[in-house]
């Protein structure tokens, strides 16, 4: 086989993080170049592809070298790589963004999926997911997002939705709206922004001393304060952890995988998060998958280039 080499592209916001890697999964090499948002995001795909030749040249790597480039995007994207807008790259419109790169890439096979599709895919390969083939990827950040992986293949959906565990239904009579428009969904509970709201709930509900009122509120600092002991902090975690628990436990009711891995910032609170987690994910999963492991990724922001780069290796 004289294909050694393959590229993962993975598209966030500001940056888009690159990297070199064997077909081994070895990481070679990785760079960034800015996201250039403006005119409609029009430089983008061009800038990547501009990026990826320059590498090529500056390794001495010939084309025939290359078995494809792989890219994670910001938005559902169907087994064709038709992408259904990201308005956060200032993309409006639909269109094939595998195509569109392959064609700037003088015809380098290309493939695209949705951003966290493509880091459950890299944990899969090489993090905390390794060695299993049914894997589901949660990450707790701004939002909560998800990947489902089935048989070492990225499960899409029919239109590319697939994984929006965010978004999944969890608690009636909510006041406040999602960002999608929904109320109730489980990303207003279990997100780093969820976790302040919930927080600032507490708070406003009663003058009990807490170590949260003499601290900026955040999730980082609401973990530090349960791993003191912090009797109001420590009621946060214990809702996080039934909405997130609970979540889990619907979603192994439907896709019955061996391992969840849990990423994005929430989850590098460390192994504090588990416990709250866990006791609720048994307490109410059905109980032919009350042994699925729950644990934290390990790749951190490397999951999204390894995953995209394996998505173009098969």
């Amino acid at each position: 086989m004289s294909e050694k080499y393959a590229f993962g592209i993975d598209v966030g916001g500001t940056t888009v993080k690159l990297g070199l890697l064997s077909v081994k999964g070895e990481l070679l090499d990785k760079w960034e170049v800015k996201t250039r948002t403006e005119d409609g995001g029009k430089n983008i795909l061009p800038d990547i592809a501009g990026s990826i030749k320059e590498k090529m040249k500056e390794k001495g790597i010939d084309k025939s070298e290359i078995t494809g480039a792989g890219i994670g995007l910001p938005g559902p994207v169907d087994e064709t790589g038709l992408i259904r807008k990201a308005v956060n790259l200032g993309w409006d419109r639909n269109f094939n963004v595998a195509e569109e790169l392959s064609e700037l890439l003088d015809g380098m096979k290309v493939k695209a999926g949705n951003d966290a599709n493509v880091a459950a895919l890299g944990e899969m390969w090489q993090g905390a997911g390794k060695g299993h083939k049914d894997v589901i990827m949660v990450t707790l950040g701004t939002g909560v997002g998800g990947g489902i992986i089935h048989d070492g293949k990225i499960i899409t959906g029919a239109t590319g939705a697939a994984g929006e565990i965010g978004h999944i239904f969890i608690q009636e009579g909510e006041k406040d709206a999602c960002g999608c428009g929904n109320r109730g969904c489980l990303e207003q509970y279990a997100s780093a922004t969820g976790i302040v709201r919930l927080l600032n709930q507490e708070l406003e509900a009663s003058d009990e001393d807490s170590m949260m009122r003499h601290v900026p509120v955040s999730a980082k600092q609401m973990w530090m304060a349960v791993e003191k002991g912090d009797a109001l902090s420590v009621r946060v975690a214990e809702k996080f952890g039934y909405y997130l628990g609970t979540g889990l436990s619907i979603i192994a009711g439907v896709l019955n995988p061996e391992v969840f891995v849990l990423g994005g910032g929430v989850s590098m609170s460390g192994d504090i998060i588990m416990p709250f987690i866990t006791k609720n994910f048994k307490e109410h999963v059905f109980h032919a998958s009350r042994d699925t492991m729950i644990v934290r990724a390990t790749l951190g922001n490397n999951a999204g280039i390894i995953g995209a780069a394996k998505m173009a290796i098969d």
